[in-house]
C-alpha cells in the first residue's frame, strides 16, 4: 500500500515539474526554425511557423540598428528598442532575445514585468538606480546603483525598474530568456486598461478616493516599448 502511495506521489511530483518546465520556452528539436508569417507548407512549433530550412538565409539571423538611440523625448524619458523574434525570425524556438534601453537624464523604465523571461541588464553608459520586488507576502525590494559596465539580473515575472539618476543620458543592453518575453507596465495595465477597470475596484485596492482613480484613468499612459 505504501509503495503504491509513494509511486502516485512520485508521478504527481513529476507531472508538476513537467508543467512548470513547460512554462518556459522549450528547447528546439531541430537546428533552426526561422519564423514565417505564411503557414503554407510549414509546421507549427511553439509560437511561430517554421520556414523550410532549405530556404533559410543569413538575414534570418541578423538585425541592424541597435547602435541607434531611441527617442527619449517622451513622458517617461526612456525608449526600449526590442530585438526579439519579430525582428530576428531566426530566434524562433531559441528562447532568447535582447533590448537596447535609452534613458534621458532622470528618465526611467517604469515598473514593469516580463511574464515569460528573466532579464540580465548591462549598463553601457551612465548611472542607473535599478531594482525588483519579490512576490507576496514579503514584497522585498532589491535595489542597487549601477555604473558603466555593471550587470544586474531581474528574475522572471517580478516587477522591476530602472531610473537614470545621472545628469547625462544613459544606455543599457539587456538579454531576456525568451524569444517573446512580453512586457506589462504596471501603471499602464492598471490605470490604462481597455476597457477601464471599475474605479470602485481600484479605489479599494489602492485605498484611494474614487475621483483620484478616475483622474488617473483619464490620463494618457505612455508605452516606451
Amino acid at each position: 500500500m505504501k509503495k503504491g502511495v509513494s509511486f502516485l506521489v512520485t508521478v504527481a511530483f513529476m507531472a508538476l515539474v513537467s508543467s512548470l518546465a513547460s512554462a518556459f520556452d522549450p528547447s528546439p528539436l531541430q537546428d533552426t526554425c526561422v519564423a514565417i508569417a505564411e503557414p503554407e507548407n510549414a509546421v507549427f512549433v511553439n509560437g511561430k511557423f517554421c520556414k523550410n530550412p532549405s530556404l533559410t538565409k543569413a538575414e534570418d539571423f541578423s538585425y541592424s540598428g541597435l547602435d541607434k538611440p531611441g527617442n527619449i523625448s517622451n513622458p517617461v524619458g526612456s525608449a526600449v528598442t526590442p530585438v526579439n523574434v519579430e525582428q530576428i525570425p531566426g530566434l524562433n524556438t531559441l528562447g532568447i532575445s535582447a533590448v537596447r534601453i535609452d534613458y534621458a537624464p532622470y528618465g526611467q523604465n517604469p515598473p514593469h514585468t516580463h511574464p515569460r523571461a528573466t532579464e540580465i541588464l548591462t549598463v553601457l553608459e551612465g548611472t542607473l538606480l535599478v531594482g525588483f520586488v519579490t512576490s507576496n507576502p514579503e514584497n522585498r525590494l532589491f535595489t542597487k546603483v549601477l555604473n558603466k559596465g555593471d550587470v544586474f539580473v531581474f528574475p522572471i515575472g517580478l516587477i522591476h525598474f530602472q531610473f537614470n539618476i545621472g545628469h547625462t543620458n544613459a544606455v543599457a543592453i539587456a538579454g531576456l530568456s525568451s524569444q517573446n518575453p512580453g512586457v506589462i507596465t504596471i501603471a499602464n495595465a492598471v490605470f490604462g486598461s481597455d476597457p477601464a477597470i471599475d474605479p470602485d475596484v481600484l479605489s479599494r485596492a489602492f485605498q484611494l478616493d474614487k475621483n483620484v482613480v478616475k483622474n488617473l484613468q483619464s490620463r494618457f499612459w505612455y508605452d516606451n516599448n
